[in-house]
């Protein structure tokens, strides 16, 4: 599978942001997805992610309640929305995808090393 990443941009404190991973290949079904995102001088941590099932989602505590990902399976596009984004969310997020299994849930994926497909980045830039 190869992913593309897209939907990023400048915006002001509180906006609202939707980024998509659009996914080519077969068998996308099978696959977990992540957004990790990487501010310069800092290492790719992840944010969020959504496995087989739709409903298997995880987040990073400080994005709890504001961000949601969200995976359509015929577009085999994986989705972030990122509502009241704050200054501290700016970076570049990217998508990455691993073949996984439904009885395994992203919440064990959390990590830079489990993924083995990633798409480029997207930048977010957020104003205060």
């Amino acid at each position: 599978v190869q992913l593309q990443a897209s939907g990023g941009g400048l915006v002001q404190a509180g906006d609202s942001l939707r980024l998509s991973c659009a996914a080519s290949g077969s068998s996308f079904s099978r696959y977990a997805v992540a957004w990790f995102r990487q501010a310069p001088g800092k290492e790719r941590d992840f944010v969020a992610g959504i496995g087989r099932s739709g409903a298997d989602t995880h987040y990073i505590e400080s994005v709890k309640g504001r961000f949601t990902v969200s995976r359509d399976a015929a577009k085999k596009t994986i989705y972030l929305q990122m509502n009241n984004l704050k200054p501290e969310d700016s970076a570049t997020y990217y998508c990455a995808a691993k073949a996984t299994i439904l009885s395994v849930s992203i919440r064990d994926y959390t990590s830079r090393q489990e993924y083995n497909t990633w798409g480029q980045g997207t930048l977010v830039t957020v104003s205060s």
